[in-house]
């Protein structure tokens, strides 16, 4: 196997020689760690009225929704390569309806040493995917426009919030 030492400050994925491996977070200080991100899903404005007025054919969506969501947080590490096993403390998903779609806002919370920006994001996507496909019985043309980071604490880097 390669070496798996670190240049100075800054972990990277790839050992010295160019292999990928897990970067080492033993020796991390461990610390109270929060991430936000959110997914946008829009869709015709009947096709929301319909979802909000529980009338989908595959049930509530947005309980389906959130279940899922909670659900890829908690197995982050299983999709995503050279992601740590984090034991998340809690993670929450909300759901806010507009016009022509939702915002899924998915936060999750741990008290490790790596942060958790890819738990919450895997939940706020695979929770847009799930309404999707709740949804696509009713329209085909649902679009997922975005995931992104909002906010994360904790850690080295410290608070960093989306401009």
């Amino acid at each position: 196997m390669g070496d798996s030492t670190q240049e100075s400050d800054h972990p990277t994925h790839l050992t010295a020689s160019g292999e990928a491996h897990m970067v080492p977070v033993g020796s991390k200080e461990m610390t109270t760690r929060r991430a936000v991100a959110r997914a946008r899903v829009t869709m015709r404005p009947e096709t929301v009225a319909r979802l909000r007025a529980g009338d989908a054919p595959k049930g509530d969506v947005s309980a389906v929704t959130r279940v899922a969501a909670i659900m890829a947080a908690k197995r982050t590490p299983e999709l995503i390569p050279l992601c740590h096993a984090v034991a998340l403390t809690g993670v929450t998903v909300e759901l806010q309806w507009t016009a022509t779609g939702a915002t899924l806002t998915a936060t999750a919370e741990a008290r490790d040493r790596t942060g958790v920006e890819m738990e919450a994001m895997v939940a706020a996507g695979v929770g847009a995917l799930t309404l999707y496909d709740m949804a696509k019985g009713m329209e085909r043309g649902i679009t997922i426009e975005a995931v992104e980071l909002v906010e994360k604490s904790g850690g080295r880097t410290g608070h960093w919030v989306r401009p």
